[in-house]
């Protein structure tokens, strides 16, 4: 089939030639291929500004990201067999890092799968789609998860804001199958229940390798889990050996998950539960005069948009403050971002202030990033967005 050409401006090839995936409408030679002329996710042909073909894709005149491309194959398309062939190498990496079938089996532009991301739960898959040109494949994308890894059921969560971006309606229905109010899985030899009407996908894959590294520091110490969730710090921290823990999180039914999780891997007594504001708690904490071994910090992104930044930032380096009024004396701070748009030096800025203003001294001894199953595309920086500091704090 042939495909309608996409022109992009003189020299505008130049990321895509570099290895990005994105095509801004700015780049797009409106005069000889107009993107009015097109409707969210029609299947495309780019070209460079002399007509040369450099990939196909799919495009969105109504997003500032107009083009997204699939292949550099100028006759492939976005079909089954084309769904079937990433999903199964997809599947290959997550398969040759896990002996569970517990991680994200799919994570968009870094598996060649742009506005597709697909957590797996055992027999349970969580799929979102974030774009129009994947949208329109969805039942192809249904059938090729039920080929590659013949799961149980598929749960849509068409229902983040970014889907608004692309023009596209929230949603969750399940596409295949019965799909539990709780899904089970195991990480770091942990058992826990994920509700699927929680957050997201219901769990954070991404963090897998850095709690693995908490469970190093837990041993006999007392840990406070802030924006705790469902225990997913906390949870592993008591299996690990910590004398109590504490977990925070403004959800009363994300803390009764973690209470379950808790007695799930028979560490009930050890965990105990705090609904509240995060900031309000810390300084409620610090004004009893509690004191912790580790304090964890993995807010929601404090900064979602660039002008966001400023706020974002001080938000950072203020809840890295009240860590530190809990905080014993050679205690653990452990302090993460899931906000692209915060650099991984400004999050370790913000510990550095938060203890300079204390008086007291930072020694970074680890540093940890998303796992392996939501791998870095390396020229795209917004595919790495993840990153965590373990601090001692004298």
């Amino acid at each position: 089939m042939s495909l309608p050409p996409l022109r992009l401006r003189k020299d505008e090839d130049r990321r895509l030639r570099a290895g990005h995936l994105w095509v801004f409408s700015n780049e797009v030679d409106v005069e000889r291929t107009p993107l009015t002329a097109f409707a969210p996710g029609d299947a495309v042909q780019v070209q460079d500004a002399r007509g040369a073909p450099l990939g196909t894709g799919y495009v969105n005149p109504r997003s500032l990201i107009a083009f997204r491309l699939l292949s550099r194959d100028a006759h492939a398309e976005l079909d089954g067999a084309f769904l079937k062939r990433r999903l199964t190498r997809a599947l290959s990496l997550r398969q040759m890092l896990f002996d569970r079938p517990f991680y994200r089996l799919a994570y968009g532009e870094s598996d060649g799968l742009p506005g597709l991301v697909v957590d797996r739960f055992g027999g349970v898959l969580v799929v979102q789609i974030t774009t129009a040109g994947m949208e329109r494949v969805k039942d192809q994308v249904v059938d090729a998860l039920r080929e590659v890894v013949s799961p149980d059921a598929i749960l849509f969560r068409n229902d983040s804001s970014g889907r608004a971006l692309e023009g596209l309606p929230e949603y969750v229905e399940t596409a295949f199958g019965t799909v539990p109010d709780v899904v089970e899985l195991e990480e770091n030899g942990v058992k826990f229940g994920a509700p699927m009407a929680g957050q997201k996908t219901g769990w954070f894959y991404d963090h897998r390798m850095n709690r693995a590294r908490l469970m190093a520091y837990a041993p006999g110490r007392r840990v406070l889990d802030v924006f705790s969730y469902v225990g997913g710090w906390g949870v592993q921290a008591a299996a690990a050996g910590a004398e109590q823990v504490v977990c925070v999180d403004a959800s009363a039914e994300a803390l009764e998950h973690a209470g379950r999780n808790a007695e799930l891997n028979g560490v009930g007594a050890k965990v105990q539960v705090r609904r509240g504001d995060a900031f309000d708690a810390l300084r409620e904490l610090g004004a009893d005069g509690e004191k912790f071994d580790v304090v964890v910090l993995d807010p929601p992104a404090f900064i979602k948009r660039r002008k966001d930044q400023k706020a974002g930032e001080e938000a950072y380096r203020r809840i890295n403050q009240l860590a530190l009024e809990v905080l014993k004396q050679d205690g653990m701070l452990v302090s993460a971002s899931c906000s692209y748009h915060l650099p991984r030096e400004a999050l370790q800025d913000a510990m550095l202030r938060a203890t300079r203003h204390r008086g007291r001294l930072l020694q970074i001894v680890e540093q940890g990033h998303q796992g392996p199953d939501h791998p870095v595309h390396p020229a795209i920086p917004e595919t790495a967005y993840l990153k965590a500091f373990f601090g001692r704090v004298g």
